[in-house]
């Protein structure tokens, strides 16, 4: 029976997202990820042009699953502050459900790969910081945050603890859950 339209490049991307969780982080290869699949290298060209596409496919993965779930958070919490941690906790857990997307995220599994995946990354997370700010912006109209709050420099700092938590995951072979006391450091970061 023939595979539907899509399914293989859906196997293909799913296997590299299997293989980025494996702790040691070793490089993925197309002949690792040919081998893995039982398909040789030039099947893989049929689905994508080259490695940095299937990454791109992961990195699109990312996007429309975050943001997704980003503006599902704005759109039905009120309180700016409750969709600022509610985000950052998302993005916590969205690396505790998805360990291999976590290297995607950190750069790691870019190391030597074209430039540009690095730069849509980079490029994440300025949107992640927008949408942090907005939350922050929102917190301090509503009373929730001190006037003088700068939500530029708050959204930046939970951005970079989010980055730190991502890391300490990935770094920890994925034993150090990224969600571990975010409750408690909620608190202090947001002054609660």
């Amino acid at each position: 029976m023939p595979a539907r339209p899509g399914e293989r490049k859906l196997q293909i991307l799913q296997t590299v997202a299997g293989m980025l969780e494996q702790p040691k982080g070793e490089k993925i290869t197309t002949a690792a990820l040919a081998a893995k699949l039982d398909i040789s290298e030039a099947a893989l060209y049929r689905h994508f042009a080259s490695k940095a596409q299937m990454f791109e496919g992961l990195i699109e993965f990312i996007e429309q699953t975050v943001f997704g779930l980003a503006n599902k958070i704005t759109a039905e919490e009120a309180g700016g502050l409750k969709q600022a941690e509610s985000v950052v906790a998302m993005l916590l857990g969205f690396a505790q459900k998805n360990r291999g997307m976590t290297r995607v995220l950190t750069g790691d599994a870019l190391v030597n790969e074209d430039e540009r995946l690095q730069a849509r990354i980079n490029q994440f997370l300025d949107r992640v910081e927008a949408t942090l700010k907005q939350a922050l912006r929102i917190a301090v109209t509503q009373g929730e945050l001190d006037a003088g709050t700068d939500s530029g420099a708050l959204a930046n700092l939970l951005l970079c603890y989010v980055i730190g938590r991502w890391q300490l995951f990935g770094k920890s072979g994925y034993a150090r859950d990224p969600l571990a006391q975010w409750a408690e450091q909620s608190a202090i970061l947001l002054h609660k």
